[in-house]
């Protein structure tokens, strides 16, 4: 009976306590289920997002191996629109400035390296672009803008392509005892198996002596 007696104060000590927080418990328990399953959902909805993006990424390189630029153009639109969040994005981005570029179309070439400064995901990326656009820059005769896009800041790895377009624009904009010296940095900081260095040097010998 003792145990009985114990059981049933046990029993109505949990009655008590459920009666109390009963409630808050189911609210907890059903809060984690949602947060649970709010998680799954959102890396579904990621993954099926890179998936549909490298589909079209996909089609965007065999356009690319076609020469077809229109096309190239079409699909990078289509992944920026669509599926700006995802790497694909940025890649497809710089596709298409290029093809802007070597089309002649500078001013949608730079809107497109634009964005990939202002929305890439990737550091390196961001630091391809602003290199790009420095060249569109100075193409279009414009090495004053064209410096201040190199002033930012990158990687340590592009270093020597920094300084080697720096030199570029500080020639262009008349400063050869500056284009030297960014020139000699470009080849202090390449590696000496890269195919740049050769027309880095080229440069240098051909500006010759400066003071």
């Amino acid at each position: 009976m003792a145990y009985d007696h114990e059981e049933q104060e046990q029993l109505a000590s949990i009655k008590a306590w459920w009666a109390q927080y009963g409630k808050l418990v189911i609210v907890t328990v059903v809060a984690g289920l949602l947060v649970v399953g709010s998680i799954r959902g959102w890396h579904y909805y990621r993954n099926s997002q890179a998936s549909s993006a490298l589909a079209l990424f996909d089609q965007m390189q065999r356009a690319e191996r076609a020469n077809d630029a229109k096309k190239v153009r079409d699909i990078a639109a289509q992944i920026v629109d669509k599926y700006a969040s995802t790497q694909y994005a940025t890649m497809a981005s710089l596709a298409a400035a290029k093809s802007n570029f070597d089309t002649g179309d500078l001013p949608a070439a730079k809107t497109q390296l634009q964005w990939v400064i202002d929305n890439g995901k990737e550091e390196e990326a961001r630091d391809v672009a602003r290199l790009r656009l420095a060249r569109v820059l100075l193409d279009e005769k414009k090495p004053a803008e064209a410096l201040k896009l190199l002033e930012a800041k990158h990687s340590d790895s592009f270093d020597g392509l920094y300084a080697d377009v720096k030199g570029d624009a500080l020639f262009a904009d008349g400063k050869r005892a500056e284009a030297r010296a960014a020139y000699q940095v470009a080849l202090e900081k390449s590696d000496t198996a890269s195919p740049t260095r050769q027309i880095v040097q080229l440069k240098l010998d051909a500006l010759g002596e400066t003071k």
